[in-house]
């Protein structure tokens, strides 16, 4: 049998359409994963990972990839106010009702991993498990300062190779180890040729509420959010390098939760990506301990 990763498409409850990436078996008693991409990225960074969970040869499982409204081939909002964690987690709320999904892992990178943090509030018993990629309860204003640097305003580009360049003008410090070809495959995954040349992946609209945010004082914690995944296994990563998710606050998140591990990753800064076995080998292993409960 082949393994594919299909294309599904929800609607949301004000009837904007949006992506997800599906694949893996539904009839197993094998828990599901929700996989949620950061503020301008899509469901394509999930590919590999989706890979690797939903066709492992001994533990199979349904993997569901969403790209939230704004981005990838969801729907495009013509309200920028509605790029905002109330609208998306509702959109999040609908796509589990569609779907069926009761009960998952959750695996949010970003602000995918505020929606996963949110959505204590709203269906705390959907969260079987969490995976926190560089997110926490505490935003670091230095990583918020950089992201408005750079989220909807980067230039259009020429070719791959001045996309690539383009890239390393804003997010070289966050991966230094990066190859050419990792580059290229960033790239790839942020841009996408179209009718009118190479395109963004994303709204750029998305940057209208993140430039409201004050970054002359502290971001407001939500360790209320935080604190309703205390019910549930929590695995969070944590770049080297980042300057949004401090060392401080994941000993913070520590000493409130009982159940977590933390994984810093290596010479990376904002956020890691889960391209192999170094990241995803730890989340796959801790699929299978919530799936023992």
């Amino acid at each position: 049998m082949t393994n594919i990763i299909n294309d599904l498409y929800l609607i949301a409850g004000d009837g904007m359409k949006l992506h997800a990436l599906e694949a893996g078996p539904r009839d197993t008693t094998r828990l599901p994963v929700v996989c949620l991409p950061g503020l301008a990225r899509t469901n394509e960074d999930f590919r590999e990972l989706i890979e690797a969970l939903a066709f492992d040869a001994q533990h199979p499982r349904y993997v569901l990839a969403l790209s939230s409204r704004g981005r990838g081939r969801s729907d495009r909002d013509p309200n920028p106010d509605h790029y905002s964690v109330p609208v998306e987690l509702n959109d999040l709320l609908a796509v589990l009702a569609e779907t069926g999904i009761e009960r998952a892992i959750f695996f949010g990178t970003s602000r995918g991993g505020i929606l996963t943090m949110a959505l204590t509030a709203a269906k705390p018993q959907a969260i079987a498990g969490a995976v926190l990629n560089d997110i926490g309860p505490v935003l670091d204003v230095p990583g918020i300062v950089r992201i408005q640097s750079y989220v909807g305003k980067l230039p259009k580009p020429k070719d791959w190779n001045d996309a690539v360049r383009i890239l390393k003008s804003v997010m070289e410090k966050e991966f230094p180890a990066f190859s050419e070809a990792d580059w290229l495959r960033y790239a790839r995954l942020s841009w996408q040729e179209t009718s009118e040349g190479i395109t963004g992946r994303t709204d750029p609209q998305i940057a209208v509420n993140l430039g409201e945010i004050d970054t002359s004082k502290p971001i407001p914690a939500a360790w209320e959010f935080f604190d309703g995944l205390k019910t549930a296994p929590l695995l969070v990563f944590r770049g080297e390098h980042s300057d949004l998710f401090s060392r401080e606050t994941v000993a913070a998140m520590q000493a409130r939760h009982p159940d977590m591990t933390a994984i810093e990753v290596a010479g990376v800064g904002h956020p890691p990506v889960f391209w192999d076995e170094s990241t995803i080998a730890p989340v796959r292993e801790f699929c299978l301990r919530c799936d023992r409960g």
